[in-house]
């Protein structure tokens, strides 16, 4: 890669990723010891579950070592590197996920409305409801600093990543951890991407919020009372 970048020590703490809340909170990643029972596990329900099946394939791409079980809220750590979107993340492709978190919620809110306003475009809805679920998590890790955005100017296409994801999916498969980079969608703010499960941590339920589309590009946004 022409670019390159170095290492800095991340302690971040109560890191925000909005998830819509239509995805169960728990699963079989919580309820299980180690990764070989969850490979046993897989081994059995995979032959009648066509979602374990697909998750199972991404699941086969991290090391067993990297994996995180037995631990709250451990599905939703690696639901986060077993689906990812369709077309992938500014920094990961559509074969591996990653976690993608904001340092402050108003970060976490700009880059989680624009993708679901993008999708509202694609179908052409005008009017939807969304409900999501704010998951605080901690990092104290060594992570790629990409936030120069003169430097990696490449990097910061407001609506394709041709440069972002080949150089994020290099970082990735050189054993990166992840990478801390400037936030796209609110000036001035920064974010996190995971590479490893492992090196999310202390990962809670948030807040739940709710975003209303009608008719406008930009949505109200308000918190919801918390039904956990």
């Amino acid at each position: 890669m022409e670019l390159d970048a170095e290492e800095a020590w991340v302690r971040a703490h109560d890191t925000h990723r909005l998830i819509p809340s239509r995805y169960p909170p728990h699963g079989i990643f919580d309820e299980i010891s180690t990764p070989n029972d969850l490979a046993d596990l897989f081994d059995l329900e995979s032959w009648t579950n066509d979602r374990l099946q697909a998750e199972l394939g991404k699941l086969a791409m991290i090391p067993r070592s990297q994996w995180v079980v037995g631990v709250p809220n451990a599905s939703v750590i690696m639901a986060a590197f077993c689906h990812p979107h369709a077309d992938g993340g500014r920094f990961t492709s559509r074969s591996l996920g990653g976690w993608y978190a904001a340092l402050d919620l108003e970060t976490a809110h700009c880059e989680t409305i624009f993708r679901r306003t993008q999708e509202l475009r694609e179908v052409g809805a005008r009017d939807l409801t969304v409900q999501v679920r704010d998951y605080l998590a901690d990092f104290d890790c060594a992570l790629h600093d990409v936030r120069d955005t003169t430097r990696y100017g490449r990097l910061y296409d407001r609506e394709r990543y041709e440069a972002s994801q080949p150089f994020g999916v290099h970082l990735r498969e050189s054993g990166s951890n992840g990478m801390w980079y400037s936030s796209v969608r609110n000036p001035g703010g920064e974010c996190l991407v995971a590479f490893k499960p492992g090196v999310v941590l202390n990962v809670r339920q948030g807040a739940h919020f709710e975003y209303v589309w009608r008719g406008s590009p930009e949505p109200t946004v308000g918190r919801i009372a918390d039904d956990s």
